[in-house]
This record gives structure tokens, C-alpha cells and sequence, in this order.
């Protein structure tokens, strides 16, 4: 079963490899990486699942793993547990091939009752000048020009 959140998204063509960040909600995509943003929807059944990707520059830079800027992106593969992999190509260059391994990024959430270490900065406990963890270090002097 592929469960509603965020994913931590590691892709690669032959052509290159990144990584970026991936939510899936109720069968909508929705990501980002450092250069392009992605959207689509997803379809599961049991541990298989499908997906369309609309793949779209944000960002002058690296050039894109299927080369076009813009692509839709057919995808397929398997979820299991809190990771799933897929596989497809883009209609826009669909001799490149594609695969995704997408990770599970639970946020941590603490117990509402949780007592958290309050700690008292006390000033007059700071050294005040240089102690037995300091060295003495020569003064900087700037370089002067050679003379002309």
C-alpha cells in the first residue's frame, strides 16, 4: 500500500541522476526539486500502483534527465512498506528510460505530554578571559606591498 505523505525522491536516467521531494495525497502529486516542479496523479492497487508525471522547469540550471525542460511522465512500479520503486518513460523523449525509488519521510511527532529540559544560562559561570583551553596566538599583522 502506498501511504498519503511526504517522499524523499531519488530518480536517474542514463542521461543523469538527482533528487528531490514528493508528496502524495488522495491520488495528487505534488514536488520540487532545485530546478523543476513536479504534479500528477497516482492510481493503487494493493502493492502496484501507476502514476503521470507533468515534469516542468522553475529554475535556469542543470539540464533535465530526459533533455526536453517539459515532459509527462508514465510511471509504473511497486510500494512496499515505506518505500516504493517505479519505472516509465516520457512521452516526450520515450527512448529514455526512467526509474524512481521513493523513501517514506515520517515527521517525528512528540507525545503532547512530553517535558522538555529547560536550561538557565547563568553568566557569571562564563569565563571571563582566556583559560587553560586557550593558546596564545600571534598578533595579525597585514602584509605590506612590495616596494617599488
Amino acid at each position: 500500500m502506498l501511504r498519503d505523505g511526504k517522499y524523499a525522491a531519488w530518480f536517474r536516467t542514463a542521461r543523469g541522476q538527482g533528487t528531490g521531494l514528493v508528496e502524495l495525497v488522495d491520488g495528487q502529486i505534488t514536488g520540487r526539486d532545485t530546478f523543476f516542479t513536479y504534479g500528477g496523479f497516482y492510481q493503487v492497487n494493493q502493492q502496484r500502483f501507476t502514476a503521470v508525471l507533468t515534469v516542468k522547469r522553475h529554475t535556469e540550471g542543470n539540464p533535465s534527465v530526459f533533455g526536453p525542460d517539459e515532459v509527462e511522465v508514465d510511471l509504473s512500479g511497486v510500494c512496499s512498506g515505506a518505500m516504493a520503486t517505479c519505472s516509465g518513460t516520457a512521452r516526450e523523449a520515450p527512448e529514455v528510460g526512467f526509474e524512481c525509488t521513493l523513501i517514506y519521510s515520517q515527521e517525528e511527532v512528540l507525545p503532547a505530554d512530553a517535558k522538555c529540559a529547560i536550561v538557565k544560562l547563568n553568566a557569571d559561570k562564563l569565563p571571563r578571559g582566556p583559560d587553560s583551553r586557550s593558546r596564545p596566538r600571534a598578533p595579525f599583522t597585514p602584509s605590506r606591498p612590495p616596494a617599488s
